[in-house]
């Protein structure tokens, strides 16, 4: 193939290893060449294996001469984000107190990706704990976003995003709760997909009822997501919300046209502060799917007891997963990270369960909405990509934030419905940063959004096909 390997996509690539056109070590090498010259400047892969990825490339290429496949991503060079275990290789979360951690075993996430023939090249860098929509710790640094290396690339998934969009990966894992998955994306004109909780089966210790955190693909484009979706996606025992269904739902989809389609638009989510180049790219994206035959109802959403709902649960997660390592190691972790836990440990009874049951009110009125309509149409992200050296921001459109996931919220809000969100591509900022919008469906229509992402990505893209020149 004439073509820089990295420039393809992940399905091609995995096409063309399986018919022999090119070879498993000719893509990893084509990948980690890429990963040589720009990620010193990006930051975006750690805990680098590149021996160890070619020598797996060369046992792929063997099973190919014999006329066996692994799965639909043999061969194939990925990296997984640094929240996860890969057995051998270090899962440092971005903390110091685990910088020197060396992983037992596989997550099932990771196991599922092997098990398809994926190589794992490294790992994504991550903020600490996966804290906060910008990447950086004090293990491996700042990640910076390949369209302007002076900005975020997001977080937490912000490696995996800044590694695809710059084509050091043809596709990445990510894990969303206020946001991980679609902020990055948006910041980095990717695809993003928070799919319905349990689509993506975990087994990590915590609550497994919550319906937080979600794992989910990063891609260049939806026909990507939807394979790593056919992989990662099914059901798992340890799982307690886990789908029963097959990630085979994933493969051979095709568009779903936006002719007849009804889709309620949020311009901003209950009132969020958005800065205006996000708000007038969010309402071009609303001119657009009419353009494209969708009926657009704008809507006056109430979300009203959304922040209740994602910031108590957020902060119980963080104090049962990270409790025990402030207590152990207070000069080790960072100030927001302990700022939720304490707010935390001031929950009364009664605020849990005004909590509680304000998400299934969320729940049930996002489903009636859904009744009427077949897709919300939102801002995905508040802010454009932000100076790197910014912890977060401050404020939006003349608005002070209040806490240090507060211009999440269009992400966030969104979370505590429940209901599966996918980040498409939208615009460029007069300055160059991209800027995505999001659709939410129905609770478990993962196939379907991604069915619209697809008519989506058709009309906008030339959007899409701008990609960074980052220099080596």
């Amino acid at each position: 193939m004439t073509d820089d390997l990295t420039t393809l996509s992940a399905q091609a690539l995995a096409e063309a290893i399986r018919t022999r056109v090119v070879s498993s070590e000719e893509v990893v090498t084509a990948h980690l060449a890429r990963i040589d010259a720009i990620n010193p400047a990006v930051n975006a892969i750690v805990s680098y294996r590149p021996e160890e990825a070619l020598a797996e490339a060369r046992e792929s290429d063997a099973l190919t001469a014999r006329g066996v496949s692994r799965g639909p991503l043999h061969g194939l060079p990925i990296a997984v984000k640094d929240l996860m275990d890969v057995a051998g290789v270090r899962t440092t979360h971005g903390s110091r107190i685990y910088k020197d951690h060396i992983a037992e075993n596989d997550s099932v996430i990771v196991s599922r990706m092997r098990e398809a023939g994926a190589i794992v090249v490294g790992k994504t860098n991550v903020p600490e704990f996966g804290v906060g929509s910008h990447t950086f710790n004090e293990v491996f640094g700042i990640t910076r976003n390949p369209y302007d290396l002076s900005r975020s690339a997001g977080g937490s998934s912000g490696g995996a995003a800044a590694a695809v969009t710059s084509g050091m990966l043809p596709l990445a894992d990510g894990s969303d709760l206020g946001g991980s998955v679609r902020n990055p994306a948006s910041f980095g004109n990717l695809v993003g997909l928070r799919p319905t909780a349990g689509r993506v089966a975990s087994a990590r210790p915590g609550n497994a009822y919550d319906p937080g955190s979600v794992l989910g693909p990063l891609a260049r484009d939806v026909t990507d997501a939807a394979l790593l979706m056919s992989v990662i996606s099914g059901p798992e025992r340890r799982a307690p919300l886990s789908i029963d269904e097959d990630g085979a739902v994933f493969r051979g989809l095709r568009p779903r046209a936006f002719a007849g389609a009804r889709i309620a638009y949020s311009a901003d989510l209950g009132g969020l502060p958005l800065d205006p180049e996000v708000r007038a790219a969010t309402e071009a994206a609303a001119r657009l799917a009419a353009d494209l035959g969708a009926e657009i109802v704008p809507i006056d959403l109430d979300l009203s007891e959304a922040d209740l709902v994602f910031e108590t649960f957020r902060s119980l997660e963080f104090l049962d997963g990270h409790g025990r390592e402030i207590a152990e190691y207070p000069d080790l972790v960072k100030q927001t990270l302990k700022d939720d836990v304490s707010w935390a440990q001031t929950f009364t009874p009664e605020l849990i369960v005004a909590a509680a049951a304000g998400r299934t009110r969320l729940f049930r009125r996002l489903q009636a909405l859904f009744d009427d309509v077949d897709l919300l149409l939102a801002p995905c992200v508040q802010v454009l990509p932000f100076p790197v050296e910014w912890e977060y921001p401050i404020e939006i459109d003349g608005v002070a934030m209040d806490k240090y996931y507060s211009s999440q919220r269009s992400c966030s809000r969104i979370t505590a419905t429940a209901m599966p969100a996918l980040s498409m591509p939208a615009a460029f900022s007069s300055g160059g940063l991209p800027i995505g919008v999001q659709f939410v469906g129905p609770y478990r229509a993962d196939v379907a959004l991604l069915e619209y992402g697809m008519t989506w990505e058709s009309a906008v893209a030339d959007v899409m096909a701008r990609r960074p020149e980052v220099p080596a």
